[in-house]
């Protein structure tokens, strides 16, 4: 996969001008750019026909800025903290709240960790403490069965957190939806798979 030169990111930075719709376009784009077809294994351990790097688009200096603005403009405004798995929303909540002090709307990142840190105070989540009954929204990159978002809840919710909802920028509807439905969490994705793929194809020469 090819993307942008460095002299067209910085003349066309539509990621910090573009409104809502454009902006959207213009990051279905970059995950097109970030999809590819072939054999697989995922992070699940099931095999797939297709995979998608999200890093590639979370860690695109643009790609950051429109996730942060979008995923910002669909949080609930009693949010106090986005929060997400390390590695794969790491770059993520860190774009929302970097972008949600710019809109004077500042939000605190966490970033939970796998196992707990082997040292120190031994805690399994990374970031400002916030008090108990605090209501922290989950984000992820692509989402196939739910477990890694899950595994997020859990230590919030272990914390004394409260979540009730996990936003994704990708759903390979796979059974996530129905796991976090499961555990009553609301969800929402910013795209479907079928949504990359038909302009995936759209793009190919």
């Amino acid at each position: 996969m090819v993307f942008e030169s460095e002299s067209q990111l910085r003349s066309n930075i539509w990621a910090a001008t573009a409104n809502l719709i454009t902006l959207r376009q213009h990051l279905l784009d970059l995950f097109c750019q970030a999809y590819q077809e072939g054999d697989f294994v995922l992070s699940s351990g099931q095999r797939s026909s297709y995979y998608i790097n999200g890093k590639q688009v979370t860690l695109h200096p643009q790609g950051a800025l429109a996730i942060g603005r979008i995923f910002l403009s669909q949080l609930p405004s009693e949010v106090s903290a986005v929060a997400g798995l390390t590695l794969g929303a790491d770059p993520i909540v860190s774009a929302v709240s970097i972008v949600s002090t710019y809109e004077n709307r500042p939000i605190p990142a966490l970033i939970i960790r796998k196992e707990s840190k082997g040292h120190g105070t031994k805690a399994y989540i990374e970031g400002l403490s916030l008090p108990a009954g605090a209501l922290v929204v989950v984000l992820e990159d692509v989402v196939t069965t739910g477990q890694s978002a899950m595994l997020a809840v859990e230590r919030l919710r272990q914390a004394g957190y409260n979540v009730n909802q996990v936003m994704a920028l990708v759903d390979r509807q796979q059974g996530g939806t129905e796991l976090y439905r499961s555990a009553g969490l609301q969800f929402e994705s910013v795209f479907s798979i079928q949504e990359i793929q038909e302009r995936w194809a759209q793009l190919q020469p």
